[in-house]
C-alpha cells in the first residue's frame, strides 16, 4: 500500500466519497474538496498530456436528514456571502453509484485558500480541511450506475470508463469559479506554497463571518466528524476480538456482497437513486465527512470489472435511439 503523499500510476483516477458530500461536488455546488492529505492528481501523466479528471463514487451510507440539511445549509449561507441566494440542490442523493467527475486543478494548505483575496470570498470559506483540492468543470453522468468503491484514490476499472465517459454532460454550479494558475505554463503549478510565492499582494486575513454563518460552518462540521467518530468505535470494537471472530465476520461479509448490477439501471436518475445499501469491500474512515481520511493504496488497486460497464453501455444506446 502506496503512503498518502505518494504518486501512484493513475490513469483515470476514481475517489469514493459519502453523501451529500459526492452529489454536491458533481453538481457544481462543492467546488473545493477537503483532504487531510495533498492531492496526488497533480502529477498524473496520460497519453493525451496531463490527466485531472477525479471520478467521483457515492459510498453506501444513506445520508440521513440532519446531515443533508446541515451542508445544505452551509453552502447556503456561503453563496450568499457573494449575492446568491437561490442555490439548487441535488433531488436525490443516490449511494452506491458512479456520479460524475471534476477537474482538479490544483492542491492548497487550509489558510492559504483562506486568505487568498484572488477567488470569490464563498470559495475560501470551502477551507476547512489541512489540504483543499480546487475543483473545476463538474460533470454528472445521465444514468449513474452501481459499483463498489475503495480506499482513497484508485484507478476506475478502464471497462467501466470507457461505458462512463460517453454518459457525462456539463454541469453548471451556482457560481462556477476559475482558479488562476500562478505559473500559466505549468497546469500543475497550483500546489501548496504557490500563492505566497507567485500572489503576494492577493493574500489578505479571512472571510469576516456573521453568526448564521458560523452556525452553518458548525453544523457542517459536525455532520462532518460524524464518520470518523463511528469508525473509530467500531476499529475499537473490532480490534478487541478474537482474530478467528474477525476472520468468519470478514469473510462472511465478503461472501454476501452482491456483485450484481441494479435492474433499475436504465430508469429515471430517482428512481435509480435510492435503491441500494450495499456496502464497501472496504469501510472508509472520512475526513471532512466527504473524505477518506486513511492512507490510499496503490493505483494498481483495481476494482473488480463485472456487468456494471456492458449494462451502462446498452441504456446509452437505448437513450440515443430514443
Amino acid at each position: 500500500m502506496r503512503g498518502r503523499n505518494s504518486h501512484g500510476n493513475y490513469t483515470n483516477p476514481c475517489l469514493s466519497m459519502h453523501q451529500p458530500w459526492a452529489s454536491l461536488l458533481v453538481y457544481g455546488i462543492k467546488r473545493v474538496e477537503g483532504r487531510s492529505w495533498p492531492s496526488p492528481i497533480r502529477d498524473v501523466e496520460s497519453k493525451g498530456g496531463y490527466c485531472r479528471r477525479l471520478w467521483i463514487h457515492a459510498a453506501s451510507k444513506v445520508p440521513d436528514e440532519a446531515t443533508i440539511k446541515a451542508m445544505e445549509d452551509f453552502y447556503r449561507e456561503i453563496y450568499a456571502v457573494n449575492g446568491i441566494t437561490d442555490v439548487k440542490f441535488p433531488e436525490h442523493y443516490p449511494v452506491s453509484r458512479l456520479l460524475g467527475c471534476v477537474e482538479v486543478v490544483g492542491c492548497l494548505e487550509r489558510e492559504e485558500l483562506a486568505g487568498w483575496e484572488m477567488v470569490p470570498e464563498g470559495v475560501r470559506l470551502e477551507a476547512q480541511t489541512d489540504f483543499c483540492w480546487l475543483c473545476e468543470q463538474p460533470q454528472k453522468l445521465l444514468i449513474p450506475f452501481e459499483m463498489r468503491g475503495y480506499q482513497g484514490v484508485y484507478n476506475l476499472e478502464k471497462k467501466i470508463y470507457d461505458s462512463a465517459v460517453r454518459g457525462l454532460r456539463p454541469v453548471e454550479g451556482p457560481l462556477p469559479v476559475k482558479f488562476p494558475l500562478p505559473d500559466p505554463g505549468d497546469r500543475f503549478s497550483l500546489k501548496p506554497g504557490s500563492i505566497a510565492a507567485h500572489f503576494p499582494k492577493s493574500t489578505g486575513s479571512e472571510v469576516q463571518t456573521s453568526s448564521n454563518l458560523d452556525a452553518a460552518i458548525a453544523g457542517a462540521r459536525a455532520a462532518a466528524t460524524q464518520f470518523s467518530k463511528k469508525d473509530q468505535n467500531s476499529q475499537t470494537t473490532q480490534n478487541s476480538k478474537p482474530d478467528s471472530i474477525r476472520t468468519r465476520q470478514m469473510t462472511r461479509k465478503l461472501t454476501e456482497e452482491d456483485e450484481t448490477v441494479s435492474p433499475d439501471l436504465g430508469k429515471s436518475f430517482d428512481k435509480v437513486g435510492l435503491t441500494s445499501d450495499k456496502e464497501e469491500r472496504v469501510n472508509q474512515t472520512m475526513h471532512e465527512g466527504s473524505s477518506s481520511d486513511v492512507q490510499p493504496p496503490s493505483a494498481d488497486s483495481r476494482p473488480r470489472s463485472g456487468a456494471p460497464s456492458k449494462i451502462f453501455a446498452a441504456a446509452l444506446k437505448g437513450l440515443t435511439r430514443s
